[in-house]
């Protein structure tokens, strides 16, 4: 009888200091190596921007630039970067091509098939809530009016939220349609929409905002106003 009790909990001891690893590793290991992903994607991007040329803007003052059509996107290549003040003046994340778990590990993720950035349709992007550098941890805290700020080195482009945060299930894909149908929007128009997970430890559920393309300036032309403290 002592033999069974002592096995038994030696095996409860061991199960729960794997459960204990499991949690650290989940809440720590994760975040630390996510952080050190998305620095380095942000890094090599302002490598990259700073070895090309910036188109000439013709004032200081913020205004709207013609958008060229960007280059095509490549999974898992970093393309531009995020900046939501609303989350902290000091947040700013890299954007990759595509949703696949080791592309959302590194930063966001910008679902294949939808708009380009800055360019007409629905450009959306998805983020871990927790774990992985928990990117999108305060996303409940997004409001109407909020600016979500993102540049690829030569632009920068300012989008206002429109509605949101808004609960749905995974299935519901109608939210990154080019014209999302419960956005409020009516028709064709640049558009962003950001998604993550909900509950805050859990993914039973999404929530969702919308956003319009508010201004766009270039980077010569100094930050955006929605940057400046």
């Amino acid at each position: 009888m002592r033999v069974i009790v002592r096995t038994v909990s030696e095996l409860c001891i061991t199960v729960g200091t794997l459960i204990v690893l499991f949690v650290a590793y989940v809440l720590f290991w994760t975040g630390v190596r996510a952080d050190g992903a998305m620095s380095d994607q942000i890094d090599q991007l302002h490598r990259q921007w700073s070895q090309g040329s910036v188109p000439k803007a013709g004032s200081s003052g913020e205004r709207s630039v013609s958008v060229a059509k960007p280059a095509p996107y490549h999974y898992g290549k970093a393309f531009a970067i995020m900046y939501i003040p609303r989350l902290g003046f000091t947040w700013n994340k890299p954007v990759l091509e595509g949703t696949g778990r080791d592309v959302l590990a590194k930063g966001l993720a910008h679902y294949a098939g939808t708009a380009q950035l800055g360019q007409e349709g629905n450009f959306a992007v998805a983020g871990h809530r927790r774990t992985y550098g928990d990117p999108f941890k305060d996303f409940p805290e997004l409001r109407p009016g909020d600016a979500v700020v993102l540049t690829d080195g030569t632009t920068w482009f300012t989008y206002r939220i429109d509605q949101g945060p808004y609960k749905t299930v995974p299935t519901d894909v109608e939210v990154i349609d080019p014209v999302p149908r419960k956005s409020g929007y009516t028709r064709p128009g640049r558009y962003l929409t950001l998604t993550t997970c909900d509950p805050e430890w859990g993914h039973s559920h999404r929530l969702i905002v919308w956003a319009h393309l508010d201004s766009t300036q270039s980077v010569e032309a100094g930050e955006p106003k929605a940057l400046r403290r």
